[in-house]
């Protein structure tokens, strides 16, 4: 009988390197003691409307257990490096206009992506998954401070199922 156990464990099929990346949400990125500071309705950082011009939120710890995890997410694409055909370098944010309007996310929101191979430029306009390497490393961009570096090997179209 332990044989036959034993010939069943080394039967069983090994992960596919699909089935090996973590599939990420946003919210995943935020510590689970930063989140309480979120609008819960629509994950995005609580402003102060006083009239004073508003500042990128620096509320955004990364979670370094995720530094190195192969990881697919979903986002938005502002362009950083490239040409008329491919992307090399852009920022990744969870909604449209990011980075673009005044205020960008926490940084913890953003993640900024190496893409060697290049991205195709036609595949960016609407939300896309960006499959690779993930690591916690902070950036400071004119645009925004960073708290992700993701090494981009695949994109891919996105689906919300």
């Amino acid at each position: 009988m332990k044989r036959w156990l034993i010939a069943i464990v080394f039967c069983l099929p090994t992960l596919s390197n699909a089935e090996d990346v973590l599939k990420l949400d946003w919210i995943d990125l935020v510590p689970q003691q930063e989140r309480k500071l979120l609008d819960q309705k629509n994950m995005m950082p609580l402003l102060n409307h006083d009239g004073e011009a508003v500042k990128q939120s620096m509320i955004g710890a990364v979670r370094e257990e995720l530094n190195g995890s192969e990881v697919k997410i979903p986002g938005f694409v502002i362009p950083l490096e490239g040409d008329d055909k491919v992307v090399t370098e852009f920022l990744l944010v969870p909604y449209f206009g990011a980075c673009v309007h005044v205020p960008p996310p926490p940084p913890n929101q953003i993640i900024y992506v190496k893409f060697d191979k290049g991205a195709p430029i036609q595949q960016l306009w609407d939300v896309v998954y960006v499959v690779g390497r993930l690591k916690t490393q902070h950036i400071s961009h004119d645009m925004a401070e960073v708290g992700y570096l993701l090494e981009g090997t695949a994109l891919e179209e996105y689906d919300d199922m």
